[in-house]
């Protein structure tokens, strides 16, 4: 049973490693990865050279940090509301319409937002017009839009990680529950002191493998709801979206494969650490 998961692995994850070499090197199709020129850092200079290395690297980042903890708090909070629910087909739709925004393709939640927000035709707009109140340019201000952007973000994927917690929560023996209830434990009381303390490992696991993909942005998400709106981007440029401009008339691999190389370097070094901290606090969670 394992046998396809470990090819999987094999042929998608480690026998593509020696292709990042394409970042060292000044790439040409036509001598191929060892054919070309080796040229060492200097397709990593592109990022530096910019000058916004700061920025994007700093927004992504704190996005991930936020989807990350976030995402995480409201999945737990999800879960548990979910399992104490008694109702049992309440509790099935109720999985299932938090679950639906998870198969949305982002374009469809970019067209969304746009009829949202839109200056002329937006739904919010045409709100505040009809009620005889001023349009608001939401395209115009680029801090709001750290906010529209997590909301869209934890509400695209709460459903898929409660279901995580959800799992964990039904494999809690029964008895447990029942024993607490007979010593007079309350609802809050069981969720504080026995639901919680079972999740924390699920959650530290959780934790460290998005530790691991902390600098790759949602370039999907992102570049969906902001497209190519150049007031925005102080607030909301990634490190995905800012490449992706950057390279989109080029066509340079090299420097592609740089700036995937170094997102993978760094997500490496902090799992490294975060794993090294949880050892020391919590040897049982860690990952090694």
């Amino acid at each position: 049973m394992l046998s396809p998961v470990i090819v999987y692995f094999l042929i998608f994850h480690y026998a593509v490693m020696p292709g990042a070499y394409v970042a060292f090197v000044d790439y040409n199709l036509s001598k191929g990865i060892f054919g070309s020129h080796f040229i060492g850092l200097k397709n990593f200079e592109f990022l530096v050279q910019t000058g916004e290395l700061w920025n994007i690297t700093k927004n992504t980042l704190l996005y991930n940090i936020v989807f990350l903890a976030l995402g995480n708090i409201i999945q737990i909070l999800f879960a548990i509301m979910l399992s104490e629910i008694s109702g049992k087909w309440f509790k099935k739709i109720s999985q299932s319409v938090i679950l639906l925004p998870n198969f949305i393709s982002m374009v469809i939640v970019g067209v969304f937002a746009y009829n949202l927000f839109n200056f002329n035709s937006g739904f919010i707009n045409t709100m505040l017009a009809n009620g005889g109140l001023d349009r608001y340019e939401f395209y115009s201000d680029a801090g709001i839009w750290k906010y529209i952007i997590v909301a869209f973000k934890i509400w695209a994927g709460t459903g898929y990680g409660m279901i995580v917690y959800l799992a964990t929560i039904t494999g809690i023996s029964h008895e447990l529950y029942e024993a607490a209830y007979i010593d007079g434990a309350t609802t809050w009381q069981r969720i504080r002191y026995m639901t919680l303390p079972i999740l924390k490992p699920t959650f530290i696991l959780l934790l460290l493998f998005g530790m691991g993909g902390i600098l790759k942005g949602s370039f999907d998400l992102f570049y969906n709801l902001i497209g190519t709106n150049s007031v925005l981007y102080p607030q909301t440029d990634i490190i995905d979206t800012y490449v992706f401009r950057s390279l989109v008339g080029q066509f340079n691999f090299s420097m592609g494969a740089a700036v995937g190389f170094y997102q993978s370097l760094f997500g490496l070094i902090l799992v490294l650490v975060v794993n090294y901290i949880v050892r020391k606090v919590e040897p049982d969670s860690a990952l090694f």
